[in-house]
């Protein structure tokens, strides 16, 4: 049963821990809006992927693959939401993320978590099709350990994310925190040119 823990635990962090849109999601809420407050960002990515993986070990991953125009679609409503947080983060300044915390709610980032999870074709690629079948793929005797050593990858990451973000936030001035916003911008601008790329590819 150990073994099966564990064995689940690292397919899910080599899947979760490589760069990309929700985990820069994720660590520049840490930065923005500190701990506690950056704990709402890792429940909503926790949850969010814990609900992708349940679904992929109850078999939605073959809905993916049946139903026409299902990956195309996701793929450029993902590439239209990324260059919106992108193209917002590149115009990031001073004044405005001094009075970011002034206007935070729980609500507010738990729905833009959700939007950067949900809407991300390759993060529900990754959990619904090959964690979720992952699980599925398992003894009766080790399913469950195995998908609990899953969902503990997601959210052992993102709070270590958040945690090591809230950190920066005692070396990083305003000004330093908008170079950080404008890179964040621009790597989330590749996301989607490439999901937009995909989306090209997917229609020849």
């Amino acid at each position: 049963m150990t073994v099966a823990f564990f064995t689940g635990l690292a397919l899910g962090l080599a899947l979760i821990v490589p760069i990309g849109a929700q985990n820069v999601f994720v660590f520049g809420q840490g930065v923005s809006l500190g701990m506690p407050r950056a704990l709402w960002a890792v429940l909503g990515a926790g949850l969010c992927d814990t609900l992708l993986i349940v679904l992929g070990a109850t078999g939605a991953s073959a809905l993916l693959d049946s139903v026409p125009g299902l990956r195309p679609a996701m793929l450029i409503g993902g590439a239209a939401f990324l260059t919106y947080l992108g193209v917002k983060s590149l115009r990031a300044k001073p004044a405005e993320l001094a009075d970011e915390t002034g206007t935070w709610t729980p609500a507010q980032t738990l729905r833009r978590t959700a939007a950067v999870s949900l809407l991300n074709p390759h993060a529900i690629l990754d959990t619904v099709g090959v964690l979720g079948a992952a699980i599925a793929a398992q003894s009766a005797a080790t399913r469950t350990t195995f998908a609990i050593g899953t969902l503990s990858a997601s959210w052992l990451w993102f709070l270590l994310l958040a945690g090591a973000a809230a950190g920066m936030r005692r070396v990083l001035t305003k000004e330093r925190r908008v170079w950080f916003d404008r890179f964040s911008g621009a790597v989330l601008l590749i996301f989607a040119a490439w999901l937009a790329y995909e989306f090209v590819h997917a229609l020849l």
